[in-house]
């Protein structure tokens, strides 16, 4: 049983010569350290950001009042001003927002280090027979020189998960470095349950998550280390890159290759330049081993890895992002596996403001992005209940909700896609990596996505709020 076929037809991305026909590329020297360009302190740029939004929603407010007022004469003043607020004005101050800090971004450069720590992988699983040993594969080819404990936690799977996966671990040709061995727990309990398990069996003081179906790059595992130490030391996580694995899979899987390359990433990078990740996913990200032990492990719910990273920045800790530290994950390929998905993520959300409501009053620049959360279930409850209806109005002729200025925004979202994927391409390229063709993914994750996406969202959130009964797998 061979890997290179499986990782190949598989990956998302074309690797070019360099990756090799396994797609695991050969080691190289990182480029030169890369110029940053004019320096600006932190506090600067965060306070550039909010004032070049803030005059963006003052100028899109100005723009609006024909609107206001035609929309008022049918539903009032007060009701007209809360639906142009949540449909114009909270998501143009976001964006804006966004779009001032991309184009602020110097990070610094990720250093190399003289000796490499111990690092150990939890890989949790739980019926991932069709890809656990493409993810093994792929660690064991990671180019880290320190030594790497893996564990791979079988949640009581009802398919051959374990016996793929010890077949991978006797075939596969680990390095001396690398050992990896099975703890296979009969009774499927939780994503939470055995990643507790296996922190309790961590060698190293460093913890990297992934999930059973991710594949890893050659250097994904050394850059996610060389980010998280050349950190500030009060760094206690870091979220790796992770991007969609089967795109070619179905137009769902395209459109969601766009947003991760997109709207995952950048916000994720947006959120990590102001030292306050909100989510280092367990898909692949890395913990100090002490820090996840302080906060009591991984919490016994849906939204673990968010209620996690609350729980670190609730103590004051600091989250970074790795962007060039690329893991590839399988995404939901069906409508009823991705509303699954994503109702998880909404109510796993919910659970962290349950869990950690106080970061809404810690004084940080990482707050903004909490409220911002805080701002998610009005907004997807008045793009699910108003403008989706007023898409309709609008094919009749009624521009009532939808009409001439939502065209208007047409060019902020042009200029806000494009900055975004020359900053994620230049990540591919430096990685060596070519951004593959996907024209029709990306129409439909600029213009509609929102339409399914959004309603998906209040259903989690609603089934967070009526207390309904919580599932962790999407399969």
């Amino acid at each position: 049983m061979t890997s290179a076929p499986k990782i190949t037809r598989s990956n998302d991305l074309r690797l070019n010569a360099e990756e090799g026909a396994a797609g695991i590329s050969v080691g190289r020297i990182d480029s030169p350290r890369r110029k940053t360009g004019l320096y600006l302190p932190l506090r600067v740029k965060f306070t550039a950001a909010c004032l070049i939004a803030i005059l963006w929603t003052a100028f899109s407010i100005a723009l609006s009042l024909p609107w206001l007022r035609d929309l008022s004469a049918i539903v009032g003043v007060t009701i007209a001003a809360v639906i142009i607020a949540f449909i114009a004005y909270i998501p143009g101050f976001m964006n804006a927002f966004l779009l001032s800090t991309l184009l602020f971004d110097r990070n610094p450069p990720r250093r190399r280090v003289n000796s490499y720590p111990g690092t150990t992988i939890l890989v949790a699983a739980y019926n991932e027979a069709s890809a656990i040993y493409d993810t093994l594969a792929s660690l064991a080819g990671q180019d880290y020189p320190g030594k790497v404990q893996i564990l791979v936690l079988n949640d009581g799977s009802s398919d051959n998960t374990v016996a793929l996966a010890k077949e991978a671990i006797a075939e596969l040709r680990f390095p001396r470095n690398i050992r990896a061995r099975v703890l296979d727990f009969p009774t499927n309990r939780g994503k939470s349950a055995v990643l507790n398990d296996g922190l309790a069996k961590a060698r190293h003081d460093l913890v990297v998550t992934i999930d059973g179906d991710s594949w890893v790059k050659r250097d994904g595992l050394r850059k996610l280390v060389e980010r998280f130490l050349s950190d500030p030391p009060d760094t206690r996580a870091v979220a790796g890159a992770v991007m969609v694995r089967n795109s070619r899979a179905n137009f769902l899987a395209r459109a969601q290759e766009w947003d991760y390359f997109h709207g995952i990433a950048s916000v994720k990078r947006m959120q990590g330049m102001y030292h306050g990740t909100l989510v280092a996913q367990g898909a692949f990200s890395i913990y100090r081993r002490d820090a996840l032990r302080e906060v009591g492990g991984w919490p016994e719910c849906v939204g673990e890895d968010i209620v996690l990273s609350w729980a670190l920045l609730a103590r004051d800790y600091r989250i970074g992002y790795a962007d060039d530290a690329l893991a590839f994950t399988n995404v939901p390929t069906t409508l009823r596996q991705f509303a699954l998905q994503r109702k998880r993520w909404s109510r796993g959300l919910m659970e962290a403001f349950k869990a950690h409501s106080p970061l809404l009053f810690k004084r940080r620049m990482s707050t903004l992005f909490v409220w911002w959360n805080v701002c998610f279930l009005p907004l997807d409850l008045v793009y699910t209940l108003v403008f989706i209806p007023g898409l309709v109005l609008a094919c009749f002729g009624y521009f009532y909700i939808a009409g001439p200025l939502t065209i208007a925004v047409l060019p902020l979202t042009i200029l806000w896609n494009g900055i975004i994927f020359r900053i994620q391409s230049r990540v591919y390229e430096r990685e060596g990596l070519i951004v593959r063709r996907n024209i029709r993914g990306f129409f439909f994750y600029a213009l509609a996505y929102s339409i399914l996406l959004q309603p998906v969202c209040v259903w989690g959130y609603l089934a967070e709020l009526l207390g309904l009964r919580k599932r962790w797998d999407t399969k």
